[in-house]
């Protein structure tokens, strides 16, 4: 096999690794819209690291100030949601509305501006992802940012899984649900900016959603659902990668497609 199938091969599982639990708190708290909200704003973000190294000519690779760029713009857009879930007038589901689409807009212009001033931005590969294009590099991101954000998922479980259950039973018992939730966020954020050279700022909160919930169908407890979760997604990358290599589809929609396609026949087992 050669190298280039390999790095993608492993940076594909070491996503779903780390999207397979911090996914079944998604699919719990159903909060799939707010992963599509901060997938939405990463390309605000990147739009912000391309200014960046134009205007300031870092001594950093591209990679490294785009992941920081969109890191930092998730991470305030989960602040903003934090804040302005306090007042009443609007429900949260709007408020993740207007900041999905008024980001993603705003990052299209931006794009859209820096490619007028003569500066190449292939928009294709942040939406939907090159994983074939991973780089040693990357594995090592991938999979340092992972071990973080799967640690501190770990050190986190019980505080995570009492306010997902019941948040003002969690308060009572002292549990600081809002430094949790915000906690939360920020490691959904991380788990966007590493993962969107894989599947793409649009295919992202795909991997957090479809492997928990084909997991839901087997999993007995929380702790099955969050492994079972994992390793759907590691096979959905292997599937995806093998359609993308023989039928030459795009690497990042395939995996989706394949995440897809082990859902649909989950669905359709468990229902006969």
């Amino acid at each position: 096999m050669d190298d280039f199938l390999w790095r993608a091969l492993l940076g594909g599982l070491g996503i779903a690794l780390i999207a397979g639990p911090l996914g079944c708190f998604i699919v719990w708290r159903r909060m799939a819209y707010f992963g599509d909200t901060l997938a939405h704003s990463a390309l605000l973000g990147i739009a912000i690291g391309f200014l960046f190294q134009l205007a300031f000519n870092f001594q950093l690779s591209l990679n490294t100030i785009l992941m920081f760029s969109t890191l930092l713009v998730c991470v305030v857009i989960a602040l903003i949601l934090v804040i302005l879930q306090s007042q009443k007038r609007l429900a949260t589901d709007t408020l993740l509305g207007i900041l999905a689409h008024s980001t993603l807009s705003l990052g299209l212009v931006a794009v859209a501006f820096l490619q007028n001033k003569g500066l190449r931005i292939d928009l294709f590969t942040y939406l939907f992802g090159d994983l074939l294009a991973v780089t040693i590099a990357d594995l090592y991101w991938i999979y340092a940012g992972g071990c973080l954000i799967l640690l501190a998922i770990t050190l986190l479980w019980q505080s995570l899984l009492a306010t997902t259950i019941h948040e003002e039973l969690a308060q009572v018992e002292g549990i600081p649900i809002v430094r949790i939730r915000l906690f939360f966020m920020i490691l959904v954020a991380l788990v966007i900016a590493i993962a969107m050279k894989i599947v793409g700022i649009l295919l992202i909160t795909s991997m957090l959603i479809i492997p928990p919930a084909t997991a839901r169908y087997f999993a007995k407890t929380p702790e099955q659902m969050a492994i079972l979760s994992s390793l759907i997604g590691c096979i959905a990358v292997g599937l995806g990668l093998y359609m993308s290599w023989h039928w030459d589809s795009p690497t990042g929609p395939s995996i989706v497609v394949a995440t897809s396609l082990l859902f649909s026949f989950t669905f359709l087992f468990k229902r006969s």
